[in-house]
């Protein structure tokens, strides 16, 4: 069970625990390779800015909640990976090899609390208005488009509607529900209803738009 969790946080549908609750949960260390500890941290260090983002832009609390559990989940994979360095370093050798494995590791969590700190602008209204017109001045955005029951994305496979190739917009999560999809996956299917998070220029945002709206019927 400990193993699905560590694997599923990405490109699953998945209702993620309140980050007050888990940021408060007693660390227990989890033997997990260097490999799988690394690969989450750059996952996540990847997808954390672009939903911190998000969550100013689109004034968001919801999406405010899922950067800060990831922040907290961060601190506890950062946790588990000293945690094996210490177990692991028999000679100096060893210690050396597993500084720099450390030194990237930290640099995941200072993105992840860069992010974190960028989230609790939220609460500071002199920031409000700003900031938003700022980001929207960057060549690539980030957009949140609602799909219509009537577009033919519906119960389609992101890869097989080739949205980043024909409209080089890139889905970064999806809100379904009460859940999300991080990092949704080539063989993701879009549903109606869902809320889409991406990232990619105003060109392919209306491309993008029309088509989950049900104004055209094929993307080209």
């Amino acid at each position: 069970m400990v193993e699905e969790k560590r694997k599923g946080i990405f490109g699953r549908l998945q209702r993620t625990p309140k980050w007050e609750k888990e940021e408060f949960t007693e660390i227990e260390y989890e033997p997990t390779s260097v490999k799988e500890l690394l690969t989450e941290m750059k996952d996540i260090s990847e997808l954390i800015i672009d939903l911190a983002y998000s969550a100013v832009l689109f004034d968001n609390k919801e999406i405010a909640e899922e950067v800060q559990y990831l922040d907290v989940r961060m601190d506890k994979l950062n946790y588990d990976i000293r945690m094996m360095a210490m177990m692991a370093a028999r000679t100096k050798e060893d210690a050396e090899q597993l500084a720099g494995i450390l030194q990237v590791a930290e640099a995941a969590e200072s993105i992840s609390n860069t992010a974190g700190d960028i989230v609790k602008l939220l609460s500071r209204k002199e920031t409000g208005p700003i900031l938003p017109k700022i980001l929207k001045q960057a060549d690539e955005q980030l957009f949140r488009i609602k799909v219509s029951s009537s577009s033919k994305a519906c119960k389609q496979k992101i890869n097989d509607l080739r949205i980043e190739s024909e409209t080089g917009m890139r889905i970064i999560a999806i809100r379904r529900g009460d859940c999300w999809i991080y990092n949704p996956q080539s063989d993701t299917s879009i549903q109606a209803n869902d809320w889409l998070i991406a990232r990619g220029t105003d060109e392919g945002f209306k491309e993008l738009s029309k088509f989950l709206q049900g104004e055209m019927e094929v993307l080209d």
